[in-house]
């Protein structure tokens, strides 16, 4: 029973990889972010798609932006750095003030995402899991935890009614 146990289990985190991007992701996030310590770190992507219609091939092409999503429960705030898989660099970190904010909410379907509308006009669709393996796409972090207080913190004090 052992063994076959082994066998169908699956791939298996490989931690030290996954704390050392946690620091990596750390780093990156307090560069950019003043006083980046005060907030505590998930990673997350957006899916951006767009369909084609060329007469007889129709389609759809996904665009995958990763993100080191940053929150401080005292601020309110939510903080989105742009980020490459393998976290060689990030670009510029943008505010989601609660206070600032129009709309927020989980959407559960088609696909769990953290949405936040700062205006009337755009958005932004934060997905976020436990652990992905596919490093080519995306960042190689476990965040089971983190993940948990994201969501709490989401639901508790950023969603708007």
């Amino acid at each position: 029973m052992g063994l076959f146990s082994k066998l169908f289990k699956g791939p298996e985190i490989d931690q030290a990889k996954s704390d050392a991007n946690r620091k990596k992701m750390r780093a990156l996030f307090n560069q950019v972010v003043e006083n980046g310590d005060a907030y505590q770190l998930i990673f997350g992507y957006t899916e951006d798609v767009s369909r084609f219609n060329y007469g007889l091939v129709h389609g759809s092409k996904t665009k995958i932006g990763n993100l080191i999503v940053g929150w401080n429960e005292a601020a309110e705030t939510i903080v989105a750095v742009p980020t490459v898989p393998d976290l060689s660099g990030c670009g510029d970190p943008v505010y989601y003030r609660r206070s600032e904010i129009h709309k927020a909410y989980q959407n559960k379907y088609p696909v769990d995402a953290f949405i936040i509308y700062p205006d009337r006009k755009g958005y932004i669709g934060i997905r976020a899991c436990d652990w992905l393996e596919d490093e080519s796409l995306y960042v190689y972090v476990s965040q089971e935890e983190e993940l948990k207080a994201f969501t709490e913190f989401f639901m508790t004090k950023f969603k708007t009614k």
